[in-house]
């Protein structure tokens, strides 16, 4: 069965790094299922966006501007069928930071949420989003930006890893932090599980 693993949380917690580091990070996870990636927002920042900071901003910086876009129902119906769809092992939906109608519509095939907020009173109402949908909340990540280091997620009672990434930053290589690995390692885990 495939997992399909929505990354949810506030604007601006980091969402579109994690998810280049954790595509990034499971590639280099020995027989991990490939990390299909849909970009579940019109925000301009497709999965082409993180490489192209890499290597010219300016560029970057300038398609964002071009691509950016409200949701439409065409363009939900369209998400929320490949989400739906998918068949592959491993699917990551980077979704906007906004509990809407329409990213409820975009989840609703989904299978499981990872939260990643830089205000942890934000976790509560994206859990509930969770909830409202029928998706499982794997982890909470605090997204620390002016922190130095991560705290490797832990399990807690309720099942829920708990953690931080530090200063996820667009141009930054984040594949390498300890909470991106061990996120990915949980993810590569639970899609095997699925099997």
């Amino acid at each position: 069965m495939a997992i399909k693993v929505v990354l949810a949380g506030p604007p601006r917690s980091g969402k579109s790094c994690l998810r280049e580091g954790l595509k990034q990070a499971i590639r280099r996870i020995p027989g991990a299922p490939y990390p299909y990636v849909i970009t579940a927002c019109p925000d301009g920042e497709g999965s082409w966006f993180q490489e192209t900071v890499n290597q010219n901003p300016e560029l970057a910086a300038a398609c964002k501007v071009a691509y950016k876009a409200k949701f439409t129902p065409e363009f939900v119906k369209r998400i929320a069928t490949s989400v739906a769809n998918c068949p592959l092992e491993l699917t990551l939906v980077d979704i906007g930071g906004i509990t809407s109608v329409e990213n409820e519509a975009i989840c609703s095939s989904a299978t499981h949420m990872v939260i990643l907020a830089g205000d942890t009173a934000k976790f509560a109402e994206w859990r509930e989003f969770a909830k409202k949908v029928g998706l499982v909340v794997v982890a909470e990540i605090f997204s620390d930006y002016h922190g130095t280091q991560d705290v490797v997620p832990q399990l807690g009672e309720d099942n829920i890893w708990r953690g931080s990434v530090h200063h996820l930053e667009r141009g930054e290589q984040v594949a390498e932090r300890p909470t991106v690995q061990a996120l990915a390692q949980i993810l590569v885990e639970l899609a095997t599980l699925q099997e």
